[in-house]
């Protein structure tokens, strides 16, 4: 059994809430050991970081894949490879495909397929009602057995809170992670920006901040009824903050994320109506933002993720209420949270906190950690190289970043997974 040895690295450890120089040995695919600058062991191969950092490699919950139905769109092939690229070692890949994940024969096949074409480790998510329609639940439990790791039925609410409930209190049974995103549907549809001054100047339709405090407020509602093991998705108002403040402190078991676009840009960001900047929800305003930073602080929210939605050309390029929501996110996920390292707002292991520990926690994993045992998952990477963002050099299908052309710090050198490299920077 072949040992690896990563000498002079910077150790991003945010179990420990450090950052440390340091070696790690890899040995049958886990980690086997860590430790300070001197006595390092024997080793087959070492591989020398320069003083670079040597993290967990990022657990992205919420990445779409097209397949089926859109591979023009994005491929497990070319998600992978994205991934790889990005320092992600693990996707969980949500259902809203055509057709919808909702039955063990899709699941099966989009597992077979994953494997077969993609370098990293996929996990499938599965739909929470039959097509996404929020009419009638699927079947969890032959669902989890073909190994979905998780329920939603992503941007598409359920509105009818009897089949809501219902299906929280059958995925409790089965100790079933349901994904919601708290949104209240009929006020956010149609929306293109958040309701203020800005949208107003610039003729969008708009939805309050309060329709994600509505529909959280919704959700939490019938997590204390049932009991269900809940995530949402995606919290990005300071309105939403409080609800799931108290719904943390009254025991309730429930998670939150948010993506790497609400964490970074503004609703002032569309301000020439670049379709690149539509993702769902809305950009929000720079008070939100702060205040969802603030929360990613504390701990308040645990997770940050891609939300990767590949869109291609002929869907972006129409009008900004017309347009398609979404933007790709893989390959920027790392650069695009450095940009929080770099202001000062997070350190890098509460970073790598949200971005490895808590997702992989969530969902049940081993990885995410750098500790002896867990699995060497790992992403090298120089959190300040900087560089101009060029979108057609991504390896994602779709290229529809809101990053086009930005100036970024921060590149990833090399992704292992299970102590193989699958990604290496040229």
């Amino acid at each position: 059994m072949s040992k690896t040895l990563f000498t002079n690295a910077r150790l991003i450890n945010p179990e420990a809430g450090t950052d440390t120089l340091g070696w790690l040995l890899v040995e049958g695919g886990r980690i086997s050991a860590m430790g300070g600058e001197a006595d390092t062991p024997e080793a087959d191969e070492r591989v020398d970081c320069a003083g670079q950092c040597l993290a967990p490699g990022i657990v992205d919950i919420g990445v779409k894949v097209c397949e089926p139905g859109e591979r023009h769109k994005e491929s497990y092939r070319s998600a992978g490879l994205a991934a790889a690229a990005g320092g992600v070692t693990t996707m969980a890949t949500r259902p809203d495909t055509l057709p919808a994940i909702d039955s063990p024969e899709v699941l099966e096949f989009v597992a077979r397929r994953a494997n077969e074409a993609a370098p990293v480790n996929v996990l499938p998510m599965a739909a929470l009602t039959k097509g996404r329609e929020g009419r009638e639940m699927t079947e969890i439990g032959f669902l989890m057995d073909a190994g979905a790791v998780a329920f939603t039925d992503c941007d598409h609410v359920v509105s009818d809170n009897k089949v809501l409930s219902r299906a929280f209190t059958y995925a409790r049974s089965l100790g079933a992670l349901v994904i919601c995103h708290p949104q209240d549907p009929g006020l956010s549809a149609g929306a293109a920006a958040t309701s203020g001054k800005f949208a107003s100047l610039r003729g969008l339709p708009a939805v309050s901040p309060m329709a994600e405090r509505m529909g959280l407020d919704r959700d939490i509602a019938l997590l204390e009824m049932t009991g269900a093991k809940y995530h949402a998705d995606q919290i990005t108002t300071a309105r939403a903050l409080p609800a799931l403040e108290r719904a943390k402190r009254n025991g309730l078991d429930i998670t939150a994320g948010t993506s790497i676009h609400h964490l970074t840009l503004n609703e002032l960001d569309v301000s020439d109506y670049r379709t690149f900047f539509k993702v769902k929800p809305p950009l929000r305003s720079e008070e939100d933002r702060q205040a969802v930073i603030e929360a990613l602080r504390s701990g308040l929210i645990d997770i940050i993720s891609s939300m990767h939605t590949p869109q291609d050309e002929e869907s972006k390029r129409l009008p900004f209420e017309e347009a398609a929501s979404g933007a790709v996110a893989l390959e920027t996920l790392l650069p695009a949270a450095l940009r929080l390292y770099h202001a000062e707002a997070l350190d890098l292991p509460t970073l790598f906190r949200a971005m490895s520990l808590n997702p992989a926690r969530r969902l049940g994993l081993a990885s995410g950690r750098l500790a002896v045992g867990a699995p060497a998952d790992l992403v090298l990477f120089d959190p300040h190289k900087p560089f101009v963002l060029d979108r057609f050099a991504l390896k994602s299908k779709s290229k529809n970043t809101p990053f086009d052309g930005a100036r970024l710090q921060g590149k990833v050198l090399a992704t292992y997974v299970a102590g193989t490299p699958v990604y290496e920077a040229d």
